[in-house]
């Protein structure tokens, strides 16, 4: 079951912060991090349900070689971001999104 992936604005938010984070921390890491997180992006299109259960009904998924954690919900018609939060961030920050 394949199905559309939105971000929501705060997870579009998370995501150029990221960015900006990592290329101030090393030049050209903030792209690297985005053509990962695209991949992640296109696995959860495609397997939206594949991802477990970390609370609620929100599912978690690693974005591979960063310490960044996809969080989303599986909707009727569309999966839905609602955090890329760094790993080591406390997870009431994207508990309060849902």
């Amino acid at each position: 079951m394949s199905l559309p992936v939105v971000l929501r604005p705060a997870a579009d938010a998370d995501v150029q912060t990221a960015h900006d984070v990592l290329n101030q921390a090393r030049p050209g890491s903030g792209a690297r991090f985005v053509a990962q997180l695209r991949r992640v992006l296109e696995r959860i299109e495609a397997l939206p349900e594949s991802a477990g259960v970390v609370w609620q009904d929100v599912r978690a998924v690693r974005v591979k070689k960063f310490r960044y954690v996809v969080y989303y919900v599986v909707l009727a018609d569309r999966v839905e971001v609602i955090a890329v939060f760094h790993g080591s961030q406390d997870a009431t920050g994207w508990q309060s999104r849902v």
